[in-house]
């Protein structure tokens, strides 16, 4: 082929996505995230672990798939396998995504006294649990002065379930001398409505804790079109 002005000899032509990627990046940059959608955003992730793809495709195809940027980060690494030409570095990236966003949030919480920031619970209990496959409960345990001592998962179940034993809870609570506890679980569903059995064993586990000097702030449930508290229910 004949050298010309745009392509001199000996060089190679840049892929045709390479200005693409450029003109995200620039976008980005000088307007924010909010400038991009969730697909534009997804591409930005991708370009790292497909460095020689045109990677907006993939990332059409995974919001379509998922539904948002915030599911596909979120989806289980077996559903994400599912999805043709998407391979593990790829995967990596995305998980990398989630677990920053967890982090971050998981951080400002420390840095506060929970009842006082009541958003910043909510925001990391939504980041680490709402798009979650598989039902989680997580306790907060906080001091008498409503800061954090530990956030620990303690039961991981199915679907729709997950087993939780009211006396090993509250137990955990004197391991830790937790003056209170806030309980979250997500539904994978997505809806938060609180169900018969979660307010029974809400009730249950408070019915335990008190003698012991133990309150129960709350019991929070996420899901990925919202949340729904007990307390602010009125259900304990």
């Amino acid at each position: 082929m004949p050298a010309n002005a745009d392509n001199p000899a000996g060089f190679a032509e840049a892929p045709h996505y390479h200005g693409h990627r450029e003109r995200l990046r620039e976008r980005f940059r000088d307007a924010g995230p909010d400038a991009l959608s969730d697909y534009e955003l997804l591409e930005m992730v991708l370009f790292r672990a497909l460095p020689r793809r045109d990677v907006k495709p993939l990332a059409k195809s995974l919001i379509g798939r998922f539904g948002s940027f915030a599911e596909v980060v979120h989806a289980p690494d077996a559903r994400l396998r599912e999805i043709s030409g998407l391979g593990e570095s790829a995967i990596i990236e995305l998980k990398l995504i989630a677990a920053t966003a967890s982090r971050v949030a998981k951080g400002q919480l420390k840095q506060r006294t929970v009842l006082s920031s009541w958003a910043a619970v909510i925001d990391y209990c939504r980041t680490s649990m709402a798009f979650a496959d598989k039902e989680q409960f997580r306790i907060l345990f906080l001091d008498k002065r409503n800061q954090l001592i530990a956030d620990e998962l303690q039961q991981v179940g199915t679907v729709d379930h997950t087993p939780v034993y009211p006396r090993e809870v509250v137990k955990r609570a004197l391991e830790l001398s937790a003056t209170s506890i806030i309980m979250v679980h997500n539904h994978p569903s997505g809806d938060p409505t609180p169900s018969r059995a979660d307010i029974l064993m809400t009730q249950n586990i408070i019915e335990i804790a008190k003698p012991l000097g133990i309150s129960v702030h709350d019991h929070i449930i996420v899901g990925k079109n919202g949340h729904a508290s007990l307390k602010g229910l009125r259900l304990i």
